[in-house]
């Protein structure tokens, strides 16, 4: 079903112009597009080596990544001569017992992950930034970074199913070795807070992020 989009002045406005997302993660087109946002996808180069230890917290992390990825395809699309509208980027991760978890680096790693989160509670947090042209004249990016986080129950997993998961390779590209959207929602018990923060973009927190950037004067 085509989702319905809202008819509101400042995203007709908004979609007449060059949005950038600099991110090829499927789950987050699938959710801007959801949004009514019209954009392109500009893949952001950021190496994203920041030094966790650095950071006080998992959400000071994952905001500053946000920042970073956003900042470089900006940037980027600025010095040849292409400057952008907007450009909305996001990172996610996991964290349990105060330890970011990312990516898993293999199979055993994610078997690994999987049983430390079963039966426990962890949180998801997502950084979203939006950098635009400023709107005064002057040479600096108007930029807004927020994040938002989500408290996830996983039920209490055998080593029969966390195997039986890890083999659909489903987890290799997930922050925390687990997919929501799909098979990896069967592992989940219960959420408090935005599902959608859960597979990558926190769809209202953005979008009432979007109306506020773009309605500034």
């Amino acid at each position: 079903m085509t989702p319905q989009h809202l008819n509101i002045k400042w995203l007709n406005t908004l979609n007449a112009k060059k949005v950038v997302l600099a991110s090829t993660s499927p789950r987050r087109k699938d959710i801007l597009s959801q949004l009514g946002i019209n954009y392109t996808v500009v893949p952001s180069t950021f190496p994203e080596t920041l030094d966790k230890s650095l950071f006080s917290h998992p959400s000071e992390y994952v905001k500053e990544n946000a920042l970073q990825k956003a900042l470089e395809v900006y940037e980027r699309l600025k010095a040849s001569g292409n400057t952008p509208d907007l450009v909305i980027g996001a990172d996610t991760v996991v964290a349990h017992n105060s330890q970011i978890l990312e990516k898993p680096r293999s199979e055993q790693g994610a078997v690994e992950m999987l049983t430390s989160l079963s039966g426990s509670t962890h949180m998801v947090y997502t950084g979203v930034t939006l950098i635009a042209p400023s709107t005064d004249g002057s040479d600096e990016p108007r930029i807004l970074t927020e994040v938002e986080g989500t408290e996830v129950k996983m039920q209490n997993l055998t080593r029969e199913i966390i195997e039986a998961y890890v083999e659909t390779k489903e987890p290799m590209d997930k922050a925390g070795g687990y997919g929501y959207q799909t098979t990896g929602c069967l592992l989940v018990k219960g959420i408090n807070g935005c599902s959608w923060n859960v597979i990558g973009l926190p769809a209202s927190k953005l979008f009432f992020m979007l109306e506020e950037f773009t309605t500034q004067k």
